[in-house]
């Protein structure tokens, strides 16, 4: 662990570099991020990271950190439970509240609680009341690299009900391309969830059924503005392939994981951001999977629950698994 850089407000950024089952990775203790991401025998980066690490704050914010305390959106930036009201930050649109507030996990610098030559465990604590959410909040995070998968374990526990929901928030690009339109995708999901003009839920989970949505059986991404939560099985604590992303080049990437939701985003929003190895990163320059508990679920009696309570421990596990098959014909 070396320190990288102190940010704007005095903050001071280390990296940990890991290595095992085929992968490197750059790990900063800054939002638990994946800033680089090798596969041997691969020349390129598997995933978007900021040139400059302060980028991360700003323009840069949530590309390969860890998003929380709740991934995703809260519409009205409020939700009530056990009969009280919680007014969060509303950093969405003036509106609502994305991926935990404006002082989301992302922005926050972890400690390290171990390292080793292929793992890191890292661990947060999150006061009572923070964005408005209610009750301490005790994170424990930790990142491995095995089997050519990159692996992550999260857990928690709070002294009071709260939504806890956390995400790598990490963007892919198999190819090492300007954008990842070319890309081909599977997702194993009968339905996902509509959104309004702010990207909130609307009524119930619509069937994909052979439309823009259905993914299915692997189909090119294209640029058609996804940003959208795919509706996965009960998994029943296992951690089954829910979805396979790959490149024209043969690399493929399975994401494996016992969550219920899949955010699928496909990084429409980047306009010129300063990258790796001198790379220019503009729209679709990365694709965002993102295992999470469903959005809005604090206010949807009908989603899956997403509330930690005293004495139980929230888990979720995900691996994105890394394979190189025979480039795919034109």
């Amino acid at each position: 662990m070396h320190e990288v850089a102190s940010l704007p407000d005095g903050r001071v950024v280390h990296a940990i570099s890991l290595r095992g089952g085929g992968l490197r990775a750059t790990v900063l203790t800054l939002g638990v991020t994946v800033c680089d991401l090798r596969l041997d025998g691969t020349a390129h980066p598997l995933v978007l990271g900021c040139a400059n690490i302060a980028d991360y704050l700003t323009h840069g914010r949530y590309v390969g950190s860890v998003v929380g305390r709740y991934a995703n959106r809260i519409a009205g930036a409020r939700f009530e439970l056990d009969g009280q009201a919680h007014q969060l930050d509303a950093n969405f649109r003036d509106r609502h509240i994305l991926h935990g507030g404006s002082d989301g996990v992302d922005g926050w610098i972890w400690q390290v609680r171990d390292i080793g030559v292929d793992r890191v465990i890292f661990e947060l604590s999150l006061p009572d009341g923070h964005m408005g959410f209610p009750g301490n909040l005790q994170i424990v995070a930790e990142l491995s690299l095995q089997d050519g998968a990159l692996c992550f374990d999260f857990s928690a526990v709070a002294d009071k009900a709260t939504p806890c929901s956390l995400a790598h928030h990490g963007f892919f690009n198999l190819d090492g391309g300007k954008d990842i339109c070319d890309h081909e995708l599977r997702i194993d999901a009968e339905s996902y969830l509509p959104v309004d003009d702010d990207l909130i839920p609307l009524a119930d989970p619509s069937m994909v059924r052979n439309g823009r949505f259905d993914f299915r059986a692997p189909k090119r991404i294209g640029g058609d503005g996804y940003d959208h939560n795919f509706c996965l099985r009960d998994s029943g604590g296992e951690c089954p392939v829910v979805a396979e992303l790959s490149g024209k080049g043969g690399l493929v990437m399975q994401v494996e994981t016992d969550a219920r939701g899949l955010q699928l985003y496909d990084g429409a929003h980047f306009d010129g951001l300063r990258g790796i190895g001198g790379r220019v990163y503009g729209r679709n320059a990365g694709l965002a999977l993102e295992t999470q508990h469903w959005p809005d679920a604090p206010n949807r009696s009908d989603f899956p629950d997403a509330i930690l309570r005293p004495g139980q421990t929230y888990r979720h596990r995900v691996n994105y698994r890394f394979q190189q098959r025979a480039p795919r014909r034109s």
